[in-house]
Formats: C-alpha cells, structure tokens, sequence
C-alpha cells in the first residue's frame, strides 16, 4: 500500500499537476489538504478517470481536504464530530480540516492543521486548541476501534530543529515554538511514530518552501507534512520520501508530496 499527502494550495488551480503527478504515481490513497474549494465545484471527473473515488469536504476559497483512493473506503467521516461529542468539539468544526476513511483495515485521517498566523496571537491559540481536540479525537478512536492508524497532512509544524533551514529564533517563530511542538508531542504520545523518521534521520529533507525569497531554489524549507503510524503500521512501512519533483513545475504549490509505503 503506498498513501500519500500534499498540500496542494487550490486544487483547481494544481489540478494538471495532481492528474500527472498521479499518472506517474499512482499510489493506493491521496491525501489533499487546502482546497479551496465547495464540494460542488471540485473538480472531480479528471481524477474519478483515473480511477480514483473521491471524497471531499471543502470551504469557499480556505481550508478543505480530500481522500482520493483505488479502492472505495469505508466509514468516511469529516471532522471530530462523531467520533466527540457537539459540547467537546464547540467551534472547531467550522473549518473544513478533518477528513477520515478505513483502507484493507487501516484508518486514515488526512489532516489540515491551523497555522497559528504569528506565536501569541488569537489564531495560535485556535491552533492550540486544535491540537488539543486532535488528541482527544486520536485517543478516542484508539480506545474504541480496532484499526492502525496513519494520520497525515500539513501539521504546520517542524517537529525538531532538524526540520527547519534556519532555527534561529524558533522559539518565536509560528510553527515551531515550544507550545505547538509540546501541542504534537502530546499527540505522538499516544503511541504513534513518524514514518519519514523511521528512514531518515539526518536534517536538510523539507516539504514545505516559502514562495519568497527563493526559498526552495536555496532549499530554505521546512518538513511540516508527515505521517504519523500507529505501532504496526509503523513497523509494517517499508519506506517514506518526500517527492520535491512538482515543486520544481511552473507555479507550483509551495508544498510537495510525501509518501509512505507499507510491505502487503
């Protein structure tokens, strides 16, 4: 099995790059964040032609994440109702952020975390506070169901120093100040490993590069997409890489796939 996520930062506009991206790796499920998009206006048939089923749960112009898969999924839900009640989940909802399906036994949760705009400011502690429910969401679904898990997506988050070009001033910087790492921890705590890890320990290996100040042709990046694997499905990947080749396309999203492959 090979799933793969990518912050594509509009569909409709990335759509050539996702049809031949996929063309060329046709992997089991896609995992989509950040397509801006309703449900109605996703561009579905060139994909569905390919082979894929889709599903989708977007927003006008913000947010939205989608599940494109080989085979139909099962039990495809949005968002952490349902699995947690409407009074734990209050507000936190209202973006389209969450989107979740069952392959051959494993659940896959693709995921857009909130980027938290700048450390201290009302949109990191929604991040904060999203993280918060995500843990509850992920302990919940561990004590009631049996499936591994691969929870992937744009965390918004540099895990380490290892996954940022630059440090310097980390701790003020959004996406890898204390609070938000303790916020994943938190999250990884519960048993759950990082795939791209497990095969690569070394720094310098990014998913993400500002569009700005030549940010990815001077590898000024980050690795803030992941995969995240419950023990067996940890053990059982075979290989996680993030693929930078549609990175180098002509208006590209800023964002590039990673993939990860488990042994059948």
């Amino acid at each position: 099995m090979k799933i793969a996520t990518w912050n594509v930062n509009s569909i409709r506009t990335r759509q050539d790059h996702v049809c031949q991206w996929l063309t060329a790796n046709p992997v089991d499920v896609l995992c989509l964040q950040e397509t801006k998009v309703v449900d109605e206006q996703f561009p579905r048939s060139r994909f569905e032609d390919l082979g894929y089923h889709l599903y989708v749960s977007g927003q006008k112009s913000y947010n939205g994440v989608a599940l494109f898969s080989r085979k139909p999924l099962e039990a495809v839900t949005v968002g952490f109702t349902g699995v947690l009640t409407p009074e734990e989940v209050g507000e936190l909802d209202g973006q389209k952020r969450l989107i979740t399906g069952i392959l051959d036994g494993v659940r896959i949760i693709n995921l857009y975390v909130p980027n938290g705009a700048e450390v201290g400011s009302e949109k990191y502690e929604y991040k904060l506070s999203w993280l918060k429910l995500l843990k509850e969401y992920v302990r919940s679904l561990l004590e009631t169901q049996p499936h591994e898990l691969c929870i992937c997506g744009d965390f918004n988050i540099a895990p380490d120093d290892r996954d940022i070009h630059n440090p310097k001033n980390k701790d003020k910087h959004i996406m890898a100040s204390p609070a938000e790492r303790q916020a994943l921890e938190e999250v990884l705590a519960l048993g759950l490993g990082d795939a791209f890890r497990k095969f690569t320990q070394d720094g310098g290996h990014f998913s993400w590069w500002d569009y700005r100040h030549g940010g990815f042709s001077r590898n000024r990046g980050w690795r803030i997409d992941h995969h995240y694997l419950t023990p067996k499905l940890y053990e059982a990947a075979t290989r996680c890489r993030i693929d930078v080749e549609p990175r180098k396309l002509e208006k590209p999203s800023d964002h590039a796939p990673v993939i990860v492959e488990f042994e059948s």
